[in-house]
């Protein structure tokens, strides 16, 4: 398939660890997009904010958020991806939910976890990256730290599509920046990226950098920064397959084996 693909990122300020209020103010936002959409991007932790009292705020997979993720997924008729603190078999991870307009879910549990700010110690961590088809592109989400570790996001399954979940914050957003495009670059696929704004609990100021890069590192959206912003940008398999062939630049990558649980 050589189609189009539209994916709208919502960056927002969230409420601290009050889920009812941050689904309510990204209810609102969602009722506000009136053009065509197939993917809405989330932050990480969008319910709760980056809180590493997880056992405040837990939920399962049959919780509050998922279940009202797969209700805008219907409504909207498109996908709805954010990260969670979510509760499964007595661990807890900081999971990027997938819900589908049919009722499927996917998810993919964040494999780096921020030992700077101990999510290490609180969280366990993912183990298997998830890359799934929709609309034609192969899609990989990840979350906030894996940024950093491009050996993750290695494009070794024809992936058109990365899609980062964060809340980075002020002080190290050149690297949120730099690194964005680097793995779109890398990849040979576009990129995208979803940062919160506004205050935490823990005085961490976020100011958004929200983008979307193409296969060449060119910067095709772009948010204002300290803003809410909701904005929608269409991609273009046919150009992706079309560069992919003429340059070939991923048949030269190396090969290798992640060894590390």
């Amino acid at each position: 398939m050589n189609g189009t693909l539209n994916i709208t990122c919502i960056q927002a300020d969230l409420v601290w660890q009050n889920p009812s209020r941050n689904i309510e103010n990204f209810t609102k936002k969602i009722e506000a997009i009136k053009e065509p959409t197939d993917i809405i991007v989330l932050q990480e932790m969008f319910s709760t904010g980056f809180t590493m009292e997880q056992n405040e705020v837990a939920e399962t997979m049959d919780g509050m958020a998922v279940k009202w993720m797969l209700k805008i997924a219907k409504i909207k008729q498109c996908l709805v991806m954010g990260s969670l603190i979510i509760v499964e078999n007595k661990a807890i991870y900081n999971r990027c939910v997938v819900a589908f307009p049919d009722g499927e879910i996917l998810h993919y549990d964040k494999r780096h976890l921020f030992s700077y700010a101990g999510e290490d110690k609180k969280f366990n961590a993912g183990v298997k990256r998830l890359v799934f088809t929709y609309k034609g592109f192969k899609i990989c989400p990840l979350v906030c730290y894996d940024l950093r570790f491009p050996v993750w996001a290695r494009n070794t399954d024809e992936i058109d599509l990365l899609i980062y979940m964060a809340n980075w914050p002020k002080p190290r957003i050149q690297a949120w920046d730099v690194l964005l495009q680097a793995r779109a670059i890398e990849n040979l696929c576009y990129t995208v990226g979803v940062n919160r704004v506004g205050t935490d609990a823990n005085g961490l100021e976020y100011v958004g950098h929200t983008a979307v890069y193409d296969f060449f590192g060119n910067k095709i959206l772009a948010t204002s920064a300290n803003k809410e912003a909701i904005k929608t940008v269409e991609l273009n398999k046919k150009e992706i397959v079309e560069m992919r062939n003429k340059f070939g630049f991923l048949a030269d990558r190396d090969t290798f084996q992640i060894i590390k649980p």
